[in-house]
């Protein structure tokens, strides 16, 4: 397996996907625009999507996919059809349970998790409404990452890649199509996040039963070898994703006493970073967590350590130009993609105020989902979490000190500035242990990149026009604009390390 070209796909199709996302978003801009309304949604579908990440993509890939990859390196077929009927099984009365006990207790997780909104009752009645709407996409799109997890054991990383586009889709049909049935109308998200997490898993179960690895029904799933094993490593893999989501959720509870809209400028500033934290971040775990669990388990420890200094050095060259156009384009990006319709020049504002505030921790993000994979393949779960602990406890402080002075984006950037943390202390520890030696030619690398973006800076410094401009143009000439530039300073950069002697076939790493 070229592991360039797999980045390569999983980015590829996690690029559709995120485009059909900024569509979204701005379709939901220009209907909706950024008030009480669309702040009762985020805040709603905030919930499931939070415990989507405790239960599947967080918590339970991490516990699950190092025993499957152990299981089907060390026992054979039968034991993996075992697991895998046993697992899912568990996890989809879990679920089930879950979802139940979440739409009967809207009110009181409302209360909890957006007090502010308690003064208003209008709104608080809307986002319990949409919040019992929501909930059963949890059951829906955490069945559908316990499949991606399979397929990615599997190295079959495009579907899962491409999954989330179905839920873009539902999205944007109706809000486009169907809202004018809805009373209010922004009722519609709430109804699309279900029928989009039903797509998602449609589409990922055929590819499952194409590989024959279709769970069956079981007696007492929970009783198969292995799922208690599982559920062991989910214990304290879930304090650790849960510490993560808990700083995610009381950043909602601080906006949620802020000026209304603070919600909805986090949300709209968050989508436009995860952009290169999805296509870099989410790719490179992806597809590290299994490749590193295969190593782990083949005792391959020279091997290992070779594919996390690729890693790394995939996301130090495309991670840190991403930050620095994020920051320097904050204003014409919110403009191109949202400044129409509802969403007015002071949300705008708002917007990049946040973005820039993001962008500054945005390295740190995406490392930290570089190396916690690192110990998450040899079931180390524990280390993690108690980083993750600290972590959560400075965000929280720095919030305390920055949402005063900055307030939203200061949340923006306690986030960043802890995931910073994050990286470095696993970084350390990783070396410290003897896990990770780093390969020759880290200095040159470094300095290579530093001359790349201090080019790619300077391009953009001069190509950029003066936000009045961005204001005051039209939504084409905006989006010809904005991609002139971004075309100016990526090709600056990736010029600039062509001369400099980078060369694809470089990272062209070669893994089983």
């Amino acid at each position: 397996m070229n592991l360039l070209r797999t980045l390569a796909t999983v980015s590829g199709m996690t690029l559709v996907s995120r485009v059909l996302g900024f569509l979204r978003d701005a379709i939901i801009a220009h209907l909706f625009g950024a008030g009480a309304a669309t702040d009762a949604f985020f805040v709603a579908f905030r919930i499931p999507n939070l415990l989507r990440r405790l239960f599947a993509e967080g918590a339970f890939s991490q516990a699950f996919v190092p025993i499957l990859a152990q299981t089907r390196e060390g026992e054979g077929e039968v034991a993996v059809r075992r697991l895998i009927d046993g697992v899912a099984g568990t996890l989809a009365l879990a679920l089930l349970a879950t979802s139940l006990a979440g739409m009967l207790a809207a009110p009181w997780v409302i209360r909890l998790t957006a007090p502010g909104f308690l003064d208003t009752p209008a709104r608080f009645d809307l986002t319990v409404q949409m919040l019992r709407i929501t909930f059963p996409y949890i059951l829906f799109i955490s069945l559908t990452a316990f499949a991606g997890a399979i397929l990615n054991t599997w190295s079959r990383f495009a579907v899962p890649a491409f999954t989330p586009s179905l839920l873009n889709i539902a999205f944007i049909m109706g809000a486009c199509v169907a809202a004018p049935w809805f009373d209010p109308p922004v009722k519609v998200l709430a109804w699309s996040a279900c029928v989009g997490g039903v797509l998602q898993l449609g589409l990922q179960g055929a590819a499952l039963a194409r590989l024959g690895l279709l769970p069956r029904l079981v007696r007492a799933p929970w009783r198969v070898p292995g799922v208690r094993r599982v559920m062991r490593q989910m214990t304290p893999a879930l304090l650790g994703v849960s510490v993560a989501q808990v700083s995610l959720l009381l950043n909602t509870v601080f906006a949620s006493w802020l000026a209304p809209g603070s919600v909805s400028w986090l949300n709209y500033a968050d989508r436009l970073m995860e952009f290169p934290a999805g296509l870099l971040g989410a790719a490179l775990g992806t597809i590290l967590l299994p490749s590193l669990s295969r190593r782990h388990a083949s005792a391959d420890a020279a091997g290992y350590s070779r594919l996390l200094d690729w890693g790394l050095r995939m996301t130090l060259l495309l991670a840190l130009p991403s930050a620095l156009g994020l920051a320097l384009l904050a204003g014409p990006l919110v403009a191109t993609l949202f400044l129409h319709g509802q969403f007015e020049v002071h949300d705008l504002l708002m917007t990049r105020a946040a973005l820039i505030a993001y962008s500054i921790g945005l390295v740190g993000l995406i490392l930290v989902k570089v190396l916690a994979p690192a110990f998450y393949a040899r079931q180390d779960i524990r280390t993690p979490v108690r980083i993750a602990i600290l972590t959560l406890v400075l965000t929280q402080l720095m919030n305390l000190l920055l949402v005063g002075w900055l307030q939203h984006a200061g949340l923006a950037l306690s986030i960043g500035l802890g995931a910073c943390l994050n990286a470095t202390v696993l970084f350390v520890l990783l070396r410290r242990r003897g896990i990770f030696a780093p390969e020759p030619g880290w200095l040159g690398f470094a300095w290579r990149i530093g001359v790349a973006m201090a080019v790619m800076a300077l391009v953009l410094v001069l190509a950029v026009p003066a936000l009045p401009w961005w204001l005051a143009a039209s939504s084409v000439w905006r989006a010809m604009a904005l991609g002139l530039v971004v075309a100016a300073g990526g090709g600056a950069y990736l010029g600039v390390l062509g001369l400099l002697g980078f060369r694809p076939r470089d990272f062209a790493r070669q893994m089983d």
